[in-house]
């Protein structure tokens, strides 16, 4: 039986990666298909097969503009994918690519993206095996819709991650937050600062295998993608019956980042990152992962953000400069459109 809901019909909102989309999932599609691989709803289902535990993820992107700062759609769709596999603690083997083309599309675009996509696809050191193409009529899209899937492998001597914080762990990420939605609405906004802020779009695999070699204890990786920093910390302090207290100056986010959240009156903990992980480990092994993460390229700028304690009314709080607590919720709502 499915869970009541609240909505008639189906909102942006329900596309942007907090309660809204949350509220959906877990009131039609979970009940739809009703099965214990889908219930945990991480970022990639596990499945045994031979013995061997596969990793399996699908995602869709409707990025606009198709070219931003720092990437393409192309570069986010194969991206997002390998990142999804990676924190579920796999190794990505290959991906899908299926495209679905607005007639009209300059032939020079698609080739840019795919040219994107196969060196995006090199640098995190997987291929791209299989796909579909589809045509709209012009009018019936908007340009092109990519949609990814990949398949990764836990290896024999890794178990899953728990997928749960507990009271007394750190939270890491691996550097500044924010640059992807920023670097999207600026460009489609024409902001003065767009040629300031650059997305931060990049394969994590490498990265999160360094983290684990040196902390295998690790209790849970998230991407804080649609949603940003404090959707993906609220999921995980609900799941884990926790509550989660950020250092708001232990938070890293570039000065131009910063100027325009600060002119749109908006808060970077809830801008989409695509090049960004969310780390839990145990409180004495935070100085591990932290070197662990600065020691790869892609964790310049990596902090301890926070920690993880008992429960106390509020799932995320974040720790002001001047000492008070403010409460952060899931994003409400949808900020922007199209991001991913």
């Amino acid at each position: 039986m499915s869970k009541k809901r609240g909505f008639d019909k189906i909102l942006l909102a329900h596309g942007s990666g907090g309660k809204a989309m949350h509220d959906l999932i877990s009131s039609m599609i979970v009940p739809a298909f009703n099965n214990p691989r889908l219930e945990p709803l991480d970022d990639s289902a596990l499945l045994q097969l031979d013995g061997r535990i596969i990793a399996f993820t699908s995602d869709s992107y409707t990025v606009d503009p198709l070219f931003f700062p720092g990437g393409d759609i192309g570069r986010l769709a194969v991206c997002g994918t390998v990142n999804d596999l990676a924190v579920c603690a796999a190794i990505p083997l290959a991906l899908s690519c299926a495209l679905i083309i607005e007639e009209g599309l300059p032939t020079a675009d698609l080739q840019r993206i795919l040219d994107s996509m196969k060196s995006a696809a090199a640098e995190a050191g997987v291929e791209i095996v299989t796909g579909d193409t589809k045509v709209l009529p012009r009018g019936k899209g908007d340009k092109l819709f990519i949609n990814t899937s990949g398949i990764g492998v836990l290896p024999p001597d890794r178990a899953p991650l728990p997928g749960k914080a507990e009271a007394g762990d750190a939270v890491l990420v691996n550097g500044p937050i924010a640059d992807h939605g920023a670097a999207v609405m600026a460009e489609r906004e024409e902001y003065s600062l767009r040629a300031e802020i650059t997305s931060d779009v990049a394969p994590l695999n490498g990265l999160i295998e360094a983290l684990l070699a040196a902390v295998p204890e690790t209790r849970c990786l998230k991407d804080p993608t649609r949603g940003g920093v404090a959707s993906a910390l609220n999921e995980i302090a609900a799941a884990s019956k926790a509550t989660i207290v950020l250092d708001e100056e232990s938070i890293p986010v570039r000065k131009p980042v910063a100027s325009l959240c600060e002119l749109l009156g908006l808060d970077p903990l809830y801008f989409a990152n695509e090049g960004k992980v969310l780390a839990i480990v145990p409180g004495d092994k935070a100085e591990t992962a932290l070197g662990a993460m600065e020691s790869h390229p892609l964790g310049t700028g990596a902090a301890i953000i926070g920690e993880v304690k008992q429960f106390d009314r509020v799932p995320l709080a974040v720790k002001t400069p001047f000492g008070s607590h403010r409460v952060v919720g899931m994003l409400t709502g949808e900020q922007l459109p199209r991001i991913c």
